[in-house]
């Protein structure tokens, strides 16, 4: 669509992409885009530092500022239309394998993503109603990110169309060089992308020590493995108790804390007491308020470390374990009675 058609790696580099967009690349990828739909360029493309930031400006701006929003002509048609001209050329296996090895592998997280957010903006420019339906603040704030046009995040269906023609080549530009943006008749809004994203190895939001995807305005998402965690709660980790974490009323949130503090680090310095002892190893249990209890096995590697001293290992067991037969033999996906292995590792 651009030209040479980009690899995989370049798309998925495309949807993770930070640092301060090209503007004067982005900005002719918006009016081809626009061309190529049969429109006339905007009068005036504007710069917002977040989604957050551009959905307050198009609400500032009249609908005489503004014009009609053109995303059907510019997004929606083309791509439903290239789609349906692309299936029909390969077929539905054909057109199965090509998405398979091109969007495929990027949807879930960029989709995942997108949702989060919008789901941020709506919390914060509507505060308590993000909720609510489609009236309201929310209700308002949800109708403008519905013109929306993703950018970087449409880059797992703007992967699957590559090389394969030019109506979506405005798309694939803009994608390439900007984050989200807003397609009107007379104005379009372009948005900078984010400044920081980081991630777990399953490509969920994740960190532990601040914002895990932040705009140049301060717009942010935090989440510890891709869970949505309030930013207070996160500068609180470091100085986590066991006794903080049995007061936090919130399940989630607990179980977040006992990830970021450790199973094996609160046992020892809860005073919980096992459960159960065998020859596999040692169960123990952390009873949770309004939560299913934490099951963990103990166990000793049999192997020796180079320094000859065996390293323990904590298995995480379904909640209602009873021994820790029953726990080691569950990891291997066996009944407690089907565990018998010839040597233990």
């Amino acid at each position: 669509m651009n030209g040479t058609p980009m690899t995989m790696d370049r798309w998925r580099a495309v949807a993770a992409a930070t640092g301060a967009a090209d503007r004067e690349a982005a900005e002719d990828g918006v009016r081809r885009a626009y061309r190529t739909a049969g429109l006339a360029a905007p009068e005036r493309i504007v710069w917002a530092d977040s989604p957050r930031a551009a959905v307050t400006l198009v609400r500032e701006l009249t609908d005489a500022v503004l014009g009609r929003s053109v995303r059907d002509e510019i997004r929606t048609r083309p791509w439903a239309e290239e789609r349906r001209r692309v299936h029909d050329e390969l077929g539905p296996r054909g057109w199965t394998a090509l998405w398979s090895s091109t969007g495929a592998p990027l949807w879930d997280t960029t989709r995942a993503l997108a949702d989060r957010i919008r789901a941020a903006v709506v919390e914060d420019l509507a505060g308590g109603g993000a909720s609510g339906g489609a009236t309201g603040e929310a209700g308002a704030v949800r109708h403008v990110l519905l013109d929306a046009v993703l950018g970087q995040h449409d880059a797992a269906w703007l992967a699957a169309f590559d090389g394969r023609g030019e109506r979506l080549a405005g798309l694939a530009a803009v994608a390439e060089h900007a984050g989200w943006w807003w397609p009107y008749e007379k104005v379009a809004v372009v948005c900078e992308r984010p400044v920081e994203l980081h991630r777990d190895e399953a490509g969920r939001l994740d960190r532990g020590d601040g914002p895990a995807l932040a705009y140049p305005d301060g717009f942010a998402l935090y989440a510890w493995r891709g869970m949505a965690v309030p930013a207070e709660f996160l500068a609180e980790l470091g100085g986590l108790t066991p006794e903080r974490i049995r007061a936090e009323e919130n399940a989630e949130l607990r179980r977040v804390m006992l990830e970021f503090y450790g199973y094996e680090r609160y046992l020892a310095e809860s005073g919980a007491q096992p459960v159960h002892r065998d020859e596999t190893g040692v169960l123990w249990r952390i009873e949770l308020v309004d939560d299913e209890d934490v099951a963990m096995v103990e166990v000793v590697n049999a192997t020796p470390e180079p320094d000859g001293t065996f390293r323990t290992y904590w298995l995480r067991v379904p909640p209602r374990t009873r021994t820790a037969r029953e726990g080691v033999a569950w990891t291997f996906g066996l009944a407690e009675e089907a565990y018998e292995p010839l040597v233990q590792t």
